[in-house]
């Protein structure tokens, strides 16, 4: 279950080191001696009231003071600053259980990189677990480590694109049979696509302005990798776009069917109307104060004129039901109804270089299954 740090839990640093030949090792506390090969990854969950520890924690890694700040006071949406001596750049992924998005500010210099943020990360984790089981994974610079980081955050974004391909022929089935439940769903995968939407666009931004960068801490081979990461971050958008369209197609179709049902309704009334003219014409007849009436004075008169009624009323009822005019109206169910968003993109696995990893509660289980995915492009 993704959660925010309570105030009175204490702020979880961890370290990872690569020691250049693909294996990993964990730190108990930040290198102070100049790193030559390898690198290091310094993950902290820091809490809102925390600003002070985390400052000074990083006092010795020469990183933007102002900027470490941000990382707990203030939320960004995805960009990428240039400090010359090293990067930050603020991705966005999708938290567990719900549709939101979260931050994470990565620092990375020549082979260190620090990553921070408020909340557990389902992808993160995923990838922090996988590192040290895949040497493959460990192997590369800084930026290609941050290219798989930006890769796996971006692709559980894109789980919320699969998520409505799902629901798309349910909700266009409810939408031609006017469901009443449909505008609720509606609105609540509405408000989940927007969620996503407001940081897919600026992330992919940053993704392309990351790939082109001529920073020298950005490698050809990282460049390859944010050009990938890049493509699933564009998928993602033009998805996202299209699957506004669709949610104004299916409204539309919804509005169009209850309109169909209205007129359903009209014509059945209608119909009544039209049986009951003649019966009230026969009855406004015989009802006149005229004692000469056709069979007024009769004992079988009422029931004559009774049966001319019903014979009337069931030829009318047989010759509309034979003309397909009239039919019984489909049913409402009353009450409202809470739309179902797209929950299920939350709650999809984390895909890590054609694999998928499923986060299921912390501590983290991670149960890997073959996918079928483009394998990575070799190394250099």
């Amino acid at each position: 279950m993704v959660r925010l740090l309570d105030d009175d839990e204490a702020m979880e640093t961890r370290i990872l080191r690569s020691v250049g030949d693909g294996s990993v090792v964990a730190e108990p506390s930040i290198p102070t001696d100049d790193i030559d090969q390898g690198w290091v990854w310094v993950d902290i969950l820091v809490g809102d009231h925390e600003t002070a520890e985390l400052v000074e924690l990083t006092a010795g890694l020469d990183f933007d003071a102002l900027a470490v700040r941000d990382a707990v006071d203030d939320l960004d949406l995805p960009k990428l600053d240039d400090f010359g001596h090293h990067l930050l750049l603020v991705l966005h992924g999708l938290r567990q259980e719900r549709v939101e998005t979260y931050e994470v500010d990565c620092f990375a210099k020549s082979r260190f990189l620090l990553t921070v943020r408020r909340i557990h990360s389902p992808a993160l984790d995923a990838l922090w677990h996988r590192v040290q089981d895949s040497p493959e994974l460990a192997r590369g610079g800084v930026d290609e480590l941050l290219a798989r980081l930006a890769d796996v955050l971006t692709r559980r974004l894109l789980a919320v694109m699969d998520a409505f391909d799902d629901r798309t022929e349910d909700l266009i089935a409810k939408a031609l049979a006017a469901a009443p439940d449909l505008v609720a769903d509606l609105t609540a995968v509405r408000a989940d696509l927007a969620a996503v939407r407001r940081v897919v666009h600026p992330q992919r931004e940053v993704l392309d302005l990351i790939r082109h960068s001529t920073s020298p801490l950005i490698t050809e081979a990282g460049r390859r990798r944010f050009s990938d990461v890049f493509d699933v971050a564009s998928r993602a958008a033009q998805n996202l776009d299209a699957a506004r369209a669709s949610l104004a197609e299916i409204l539309d179709a919804y509005r169009g069917a209850e309109a169909r049902q209205a007129t359903d309704v009209t014509k059945v009334l209608t119909i009544y109307a039209a049986i009951m003219l003649p019966l009230s014409l026969v009855a406004g007849f015989f009802g006149m104060n005229f004692p000469n009436l056709p069979g007024i004075e009769g004992d079988w008169g009422w029931v004559i004129v009774t049966g001319a009624m019903v014979a009337i009323a069931t030829l009318s009822l047989g010759v509309f039901v034979a003309l397909g005019w009239m039919k019984r109206p489909s049913g409402r169910r009353a009450g409202a109804a809470l739309g179902r968003g797209l929950i299920e993109a939350a709650r999809a696995p984390a895909h890590i270089v054609g694999a998928a990893y499923e986060i299921s509660s912390m501590p983290l289980r991670v149960t890997t299954r073959l996918v079928r995915s483009q394998p990575d492009k070799p190394e250099g």
